[in-house]
């Protein structure tokens, strides 16, 4: 089997958490590849993601592992015998990769959590705000380039078709932000309305009047895959993004997430503030 030159992020984190059910089971790489007849050669291209593996192998090597957790060992071998290739396969070597992986991880994602202080967040985002948040890249970005961004990034709604929850807080300070003039602002939170009226979604708006506001700093994006363990968290940065799955780091984010939640406006009242400054628009 030809060696991956570039796996994907979905297919690192099988990878990984191989990985990581060795190491807790204490076993070196080599007794692993004795244990299951193989070289260590390909235990480390299985961990690394250079290479799949089979369901039965991946369940003997939870075995040998001494894993009990049967519904992540069930979740693994899901992942390790998908053979999805969805619609953001058109943007490859088209778009960077980080691209690819953001939209094939909320295609698999079981729930999806936003918070957002100074954006509308981009799965509510219309194709002219996008494309105005694109176009204040520095340096600018090729038309070309900057047309697949707005589609790739108007694809992605696919996810908020459902049933998969979505929920997103998003700060008073990003409904006030024109990113080019008033009338695609207004079209903008006018989307966001029609968009929160579906019951699996969920729109929450942090007034600027509020005390004692310290419990979050920046932008991040949860999403839930099969079980807890394989939850990912996504920190969307001007050098790239990063996407972050251990669990103590996963544990702050799902705390922010509570954090701004419990001090946000309910659904309702956050509905009557996003109308409330369309209006003034």
């Amino acid at each position: 089997m030809a060696l991956r030159s570039e796996p994907t992020a979905r297919q690192m984190r099988l990878a990984l958490e191989l990985r990581r059910l060795r190491d807790a089971a204490g076993l070196p790489a080599r007794e692993a590849a004795a244990m299951l007849g193989v070289s260590s050669a390909q235990i480390s291209q299985i961990e690394t993601g250079l290479t799949g593996v089979s369901e039965k192998r991946l369940r003997r090597l939870a075995a040998n592992y001494s894993c009990s957790d049967g519904e992540l060992i069930d979740a693994l071998a899901a992942m390790a015998t998908d053979r999805t290739r969805g619609w953001w396969e058109e943007y490859r070597e088209r778009l960077p990769t980080p691209f690819l992986d953001l939209a094939e991880l909320e295609h698999h994602s079981t729930y999806r959590r936003d918070v957002e202080f100074l954006f509308i967040p981009g799965l509510l985002q219309t194709p002219e705000y996008a494309r105005a948040a694109f176009s204040s890249r520095i340096p600018e970005l090729p038309e070309e380039e900057l047309e697949l961004r707005v589609r790739h990034r108007m694809q992605r709604k696919a996810v908020l078709v459902g049933p998969a929850p979505y929920e997103a807080v998003i700060h008073e300070a990003a409904l006030h932000i024109r990113l080019s003039d008033r009338a695609d602002a207004r079209a903008q939170l006018l989307r966001v309305l029609e968009l929160s009226e579906a019951d699996h979604i969920t729109v929450r708006v942090i007034p600027f009047d509020l005390d004692g506001f310290g419990g979050a700093w920046s932008p991040v994006m949860l999403a839930g895959g099969a079980v807890p363990k394989l939850d990912t968290a996504v920190r969307d940065a001007p050098h790239g993004t990063g996407f972050i799955d251990s669990e103590a780091q996963l544990g702050v984010f799902r705390t922010l997430f509570r954090r701004v939640e419990a001090v946000s406006l309910d659904p309702t009242r956050s509905r009557d503030f996003i109308n409330r400054v369309a209006k003034e628009l």
